[in-house]
């Protein structure tokens, strides 16, 4: 008796328990997304840039960010600084050294809540072979939409500022007057437009 009272009462919590939201994945857009990138030149100024091929996937139950996940890979050689010879040296074996490290990857191992429309995203950045723990702020998801073809999409923007001597990144000049021509510190915002997989 006792045996089949508690038969019972398992089978009506799982009844009343309400089912877990289904992860969903998310395709990047790569034509409407980018990785852009803004340093202290000689002191004076900043200099954008931006990584024009950026590939991955999302997933996320629509509700709870810590369900979410990210993982990004980025063509190293896209770089564009609107100059072609600082976009040679870029590539160059002095920086991003795009021959032995062809790609920048992102892998993200925890969200968190932040607020409404806004979260945390914690993960491995790997840059110029070297793999370091990197936190992004998000805004977003936006609402999500149907494009004229149909096509569920979403966006958000996540920025965060590293170090590029923490991957290795440490070439420099020193000026004259003191100072260096580029800055330690980078900051990194990434714009991302994201398509729901077929059958999602």
């Amino acid at each position: 008796m006792l045996r089949a009272t508690v038969r019972t009462a398992a089978a009506m919590l799982l009844i009343a328990a309400p089912a877990a939201a289904q992860s969903t994945t998310w395709t990047i857009d790569s034509a409407h997304t980018t990785a852009e990138f803004t340093v202290r030149h000689m002191m004076i100024t900043n200099v954008r840039g931006a990584f024009g091929k950026v590939t991955g996937m999302a997933n996320w139950d629509g509700k709870d960010p810590s369900t979410a996940s990210v993982d990004v890979v980025i063509d190293a050689a896209s770089i564009n600084t609107r100059e072609p010879k600082r976009d040679a040296h870029l590539k160059s074996a002095d920086f991003f050294d795009v021959k032995r490290f062809p790609t920048l990857t992102f892998k993200s191992t925890k969200f968190e809540s932040a607020g409404p429309g806004k979260a945390t995203m914690t993960g491995n950045l790997t840059m110029h072979g070297v793999t370091k723990s990197v936190t992004f702020d998000v805004t977003g998801p936006t609402p999500e939409i149907k494009d004229p073809g149909g096509n569920t999409r979403l966006g958000a923007s996540a920025t965060t500022t590293v170090s590029r001597k923490d991957f290795g990144l440490v070439w420099n000049q020193l000026l004259e007057g003191g100072g260096v021509v580029v800055s330690d510190d980078v900051r990194i915002t990434i714009e991302v437009e994201l398509v729901k997989k077929a059958g999602a």
